[in-house]
This record gives C-alpha cells, structure tokens and sequence, in this order.
C-alpha cells in the first residue's frame, strides 16, 4: 500500500505543469538573449529574437529601433525600408532612412531626405557630412567629395579607424578629380591623330570599339622590321620527352615499381634465394628451419654444416682428398 501510494503521489507531482512566465518576465529573457547575441555577433538570430519581443510587445520602441540598426548591419536595405514604412512613429529615423535609399542607389530620395535631416541636426553633424560626401562622390561631384572628407579628416582622430577610412575615401576623391581635370587630357594626347580627330563625331559604340583597336594596332606599327642581310633562324621544335624505345605512353603497362629493387627483398617473392644443398622437403619439419621465401645462407657459406637447420640431413662439407 505505501508504495503504491508512494507512486502515485510522485506521479501527481510530475503531472503538475509549470506556471506560465509572465509577459514582462518573457520580454526580460528575451532582451536578455538580444543583448548577448549582439556582443557575439550573431545578427541573424537577433533579428528573430526582435521579432519575438515585438510580438509580445509590438510598440516597443528599442525593439523597433533595435532590428532597424540590425537590418541595415546586415545590408537588408529593403527590409528596413518595408520596416520604417510599417512604423507609424517613424519620425527620428530620417537618416536611417537616408542611408537606406543611397545603398539602394535612389540618390533623389536621398538627397531630398539628407536636406531634411542638415535642417534639423545642422551642417556639421558628422553623419550627415559622411554620407553626403559619399552621395557626391557617387554622382561625380568630386570637388565636393574632396572639401567634405578634408573637413572630416581634419576632426578626426588619427588613432581611429574613422581616420583611415576618410584618408582612404579623400584619396580616391583626389585621383577621380584630377582624372576629370586634366588626367583625361593627357590620356586623349597619347591617343593616335586620326582617332582623336574623329572624337566628335563617331558614335560611342564606335569609339569604344576603335579605340581598343588603336590600342592594339600601335605596337605592330612600331616593331622594326627585320633587314634581308640579318639571318633568320627557325624556332626550334619543343623537345620530346625522353620515352624508351618500344613503349607507347598510355598503352603500354608501367614499369614495374620494385625494379631498383633485389628480387630477394621484394614484396612478390620473385627470386626467393637459392636453396640450401640437401636440404630437401624436410628442412622445414624439424625445428629451426627455414620459411617459405626466406633466404637460408648461414655466414660461413653455403655448403657449411654448422648453419644448416634441423632434420633433413645436410650434405657432407667437402674437404681434403686423404693421401
């Protein structure tokens, strides 16, 4: 009776299911997660992690603003477009928003923008100068690139990557002014005459197409031409690979690979050594003889009776005829 009862009351007590979390201890868990999936670099499950608190709590603004930051890290540009749209708060974001259109390359809608966010944050903010530096350089304003990342680089503090980066970026600015400047004059000088006349009025096509045979056409123009009294030598033949007479590469069976090999130590036991005189099919029934392929060559040679092993009866070591 009392083990039955034992049983049943331990079985009641498993039955029992847990209380349910309450919402704001599951948001806690959940922010909990975010926040370490964040410091280890796993976005994509913190995403998911947003999407359930904003289950739970679809007006959470650090949520929102959480997966937005998210979205735009792993450059999922039109999620966070369809993100912002849905979010009827969204004001606050405009730069965000900003940087969104400019990676989707609606540079319009980016400017348009960018002005709206200079009106509130001022012309200083360096967000806003960063990204329009990159705007003007995307749409070929280099001069204006180059004056926005040397204000950048002159703010900057040298031991940060912000620094390199804008070093880098005024630098490429540099080259693509200096290109549009004079660099293409000079690339246009070292075109052939007859090409550079003809700039006005040949069609694009055209000019990309004869300019490329200029290009190769100018080498062959300026290789000197051979005199009748120079000597011309034939080119000499590729040399043939050194095959033996007899074999035909592909047909004809590979050597052998233990050919530099004894044939006493090879793995096939070719050659297995000569056999001992007299030792005949016993040699191997009494104790000590020797095994099938082994060599059996005492060191006092082969006719000698001292290295011999059992039974069969060895041959009589040859000696001096008596007188």
């Amino acid at each position: 009776m009392s083990t039955t009862r034992g049983k049943t009351e331990k079985t009641g007590r498993r039955g029992k299911a847990k209380p349910e979390a309450s919402t704001a201890e599951r948001l806690r868990r959940l922010f909990t997660s975010l926040c370490a999936q964040i410091d280890g670099g796993h976005f994509a499950n913190a995403i998911k992690t947003c999407d359930k608190i904003l289950r739970l709590a679809p007006a959470d603004a650090d949520a929102h603003k959480t997966k937005l930051f998210l979205l735009l890290q792993t450059e999922q540009y039109d999620a966070a477009l369809a993100l912002l749209a849905d979010d009827d708060d969204g004001h606050g974001h405009e730069f965000e928003h900003a940087y969104a259109l400019y990676r989707l390359q609606r540079e319009e809608e980016a400017t348009a923008l960018l002005d709206q966010v200079t009106r509130q944050r001022g012309e200083d903010d360096r967000g806003v100068m960063h990204l329009r530096a990159q705007m003007a350089y995307r749409t070929g304003s280099y001069s204006q690139a180059v004056d926005l990342y040397t204000q950048l680089l002159d703010s900057a503090e040298p031991t940060t990557d912000e620094h390199q980066d804008i070093h880098t970026n005024l630098y490429a600015s540099q080259l693509s002014l200096e290109f549009t400047t004079t660099g293409f004059v000079r690339a246009l000088d070292m075109l052939p005459k007859d090409f550079s006349a003809s700039l006005g009025t040949v069609p694009v096509a055209a000019l990309v197409h004869a300019s490329g045979a200029g290009r190769a056409r100018a080498p062959r123009a300026a290789a000197p031409h051979a005199s009748n009294d120079t000597p011309t030598h034939a080119p000499k033949p590729p040399r043939r690979s050194r095959v033996p007479r007899g074999v035909v590469p592909g047909l004809s069976p590979p050597p052998d690979p233990e050919r530099w090999v004894k044939k006493s130590e090879r793995s096939a036991g070719v050659g297995g050594g000569r056999r001992r005189r007299g030792g005949g099919a016993g040699g191997g029934a009494g104790g000590g003889g020797a095994t099938q392929g082994s060599v059996g060559v005492g060191a006092e040679g082969v006719g000698s009776s001292s290295t011999t092993g059992g039974g069969g009866g060895g041959a009589k070591a040859k000696g001096r005829k008596r007188k």
